[in-house]
């Protein structure tokens, strides 16, 4: 038992070790590489455009659940006032970075890591390491940089949303003014708050498509599958890293800066 353990140990080290190297390798690639705007510019749209409408539906549903449940639990003590302050802060503080994640993973991190895996096994990789072009420069970087514009964007949006979708189901579909809602949202949100939040964005963006990108460019070595089998797996694992990923930084960095 006590060596499989160290087994284990080594291996999650060295996994560590190997995923640190290529995420910096990544991003020292781009120092110089041409034509590396318009390439970024594709990535913005790939995770920033085309999974805003997941976004968007997402964030306002949570809002409009927590509107609902809020109202019902501040009733019990007379505080329906605050309704505002609790969907606001649980939404820029926690829930907007976390789940603007994990929905984003979901959508560009997989079709990342499945782009990737597919252009690892069809040979495309080594034909631009023959040709002598940086795969990281190329296919890995761009997704990486535009990680770090993309995320806090989409989580402004999703927090903006979802403190509107409060509104609905406070103001609308109950009965608690609408002034008294936003006088408690802009009393309660401050810089602190926007500050964790766009920093909780950027850690999680930049974390997140690099494990993609990882699990994606070496699909050849995470897998005793072939073919379409080991694309799927490599897939799989990075969805399910990242997410774990994003929960766990998300209690490191919430730690951190409440001690502070």
């Amino acid at each position: 038992m006590i060596e499989t353990l160290g087994r284990t140990a080594l291996a999650v080290v060295g996994e560590l070790g190997d995923f640190t190297l290529f995420a910096g390798r990544s991003l020292a690639s781009a120092v110089g590489s041409r034509k590396l705007g318009r390439r970024i510019m594709r990535a913005l749209y790939e995770q920033g455009v085309r999974c805003l409408p997941v976004i968007l539906i997402v964030g306002v549903f949570t809002g409009l659940v927590l509107g609902l449940q809020g109202y019902y639990v501040l009733s019990r003590y007379g505080s329906t006032s605050v309704l505002g302050e609790l969907v606001s802060l649980t939404l820029v503080r926690e829930l907007a970075p976390v789940l603007a994640a994990l929905m984003l993973v979901g959508q560009a991190g997989s079709a990342l890591a499945a782009e990737l895996g597919i252009q690892r096994n069809s040979e495309q990789i080594d034909a631009l390491e023959t040709m002598g072009a940086s795969p990281h420069a190329y296919l890995i970087a761009p997704r990486i940089i535009a990680a770090a514009v993309s995320f806090p964007v989409q989580t402004a949006f999703f927090s903006l949303i979802g403190i509107w979708g409060g509104y609905l189901s406070g103001s609308l579909l109950l009965p608690l003014q609408g002034g008294i809602y936003w006088a408690s949202v802009h009393a309660a949100v401050g810089w602190p708050d926007l500050r964790e939040c766009l920093l909780k964005a950027v850690v999680f963006g930049l974390l997140t498509i690099a494990i993609c990108a990882h699990n994606g460019y070496n699909t050849h070595r995470r897998s005793r599958a072939t073919g379409a089998r080991a694309v799927s797996a490599s897939t799989t694992r990075a969805v399910v890293v990242s997410c774990i990923a994003v929960l766990a930084a998300d209690y490191l960095i919430t730690s951190l800066l409440v001690r502070s």
